[in-house]
């Protein structure tokens, strides 16, 4: 990981809709363009991102999606509508953003969501996008939303049944999620914060053979951010995105020229391996490289090859 470097510049952009998004650049100013694309989604934008980074080569651009981190409204008021709040209007920000900070074209890095958004931006924007580097790859379809929030439950019976007790009668991952967006809309405060533990819990246990305890992702964030996190997912995951099953995949070789590399764990649970396989097929010129003992969350291993190809990607704009 390459050292810490604090943004030189941030501000707030008007994207219409009442709603304005955080952004931050860091590195060099006459660095080679990239941008961060966070997970989620609403999870906001992570500083320690940076890192992955030469902050003497890049010009590291950071933001927050509609309705977390330093964006306004916040998702974790209850007053903040999610109407505007869709996976189309976050490409739009993106594209507004490049021109709003005069760069011709960038970098995308992204992982778990903010893969899925990346890849949504670089499809509608080929000619805008030089080079994607992706950890932990997913594509949002209904079938990855039914893994996560239903299959995968084979694995975690205890968990996924107290997880999916708030949704009787529920029998997708869609109809789970679609019970949760709906209950997290419920006019009590103190509801909604069980909802949101409930969710976290469930996403938690998910993960669990990855922190081994250690931590929990998802229930230990402040709480603002843990409503915000819970109420954004459910809202997209309960409309699929608003995508066509499987259209990132079948439009993937409009990705044909620019260079990808993908890296994911085999012991994904979240984000099951094939995924990426499907990806690497159907994008010409793509890297799939796979971490053998590695989870969502990344390793070392993991970390070590986003290094790798960001700053080879960097040494080739040189």
């Amino acid at each position: 990981m390459h050292p810490e470097r604090a943004p030189y510049e941030t501000g707030m952009l008007d994207v219409g809709d009442g709603e304005r998004v955080y952004w931050e650049v860091s590195g060099n100013p006459r660095g080679k363009p990239a941008l961060v694309v966070h997970g989620g989604p609403g999870s906001g934008r992570s500083p320690g991102m940076r890192r992955f980074f030469d902050p003497e080569r890049y010009r590291v651009v950071l933001f927050d999606q509609r309705g977390c981190g330093r964006s306004t409204p916040h998702a974790s008021d209850p007053e903040t509508g999610l109407e505007h709040n869709t996976t189309w209007h976050l490409v739009a920000d993106m594209e507004r953003l490049r021109e709003h900070l005069g760069i011709e074209r960038w970098l995308l890095y992204g992982g778990s969501w903010g893969s899925t958004l990346l890849l949504a931006y670089a499809e509608e924007y080929p000619e805008r996008v030089s080079e994607i580097v992706i950890a932990s790859v997913t594509t949002t379809r209904r079938s990855e939303i039914d893994w996560l929030y239903r299959g995968v439950g084979r694995f975690f019976p205890e968990q996924w049944e107290r997880f999916a007790a708030r949704a009787p009668g529920a029998r997708t991952g869609g109809e789970i999620t679609a019970a949760y967006a709906r209950l997290m809309e419920h006019p009590d405060a103190f509801m909604r914060e069980q909802i949101a533990a409930d969710w976290c819990a469930w996403e938690d246990a998910v993960l669990s053979g990855e922190t081994k305890g250690a931590a929990n992702p998802y229930g230990d964030r402040p709480p603002a951010a843990r409503l915000a996190l819970v109420r954004i997912c459910a809202h997209y995951f309960s409309h699929g995105a608003w995508l066509d099953e499987g259209v990132l995949l079948r439009k993937a070789s409009r990705l044909a020229g620019i260079p990808g590399v993908l890296v994911h764990g085999r012991l994904d649970m979240g984000g099951p391996l094939g995924t990426a396989w499907e990806l690497s097929r159907a994008w010409p010129g793509s890297e799939l490289i796979v971490v053998e003992d590695a989870g969502h969350l990344g390793s070392a291993a993991v970390r070590g090859h986003v290094v790798r190809a960001l700053d080879a990607f960097a040494a080739g704009a040189a």
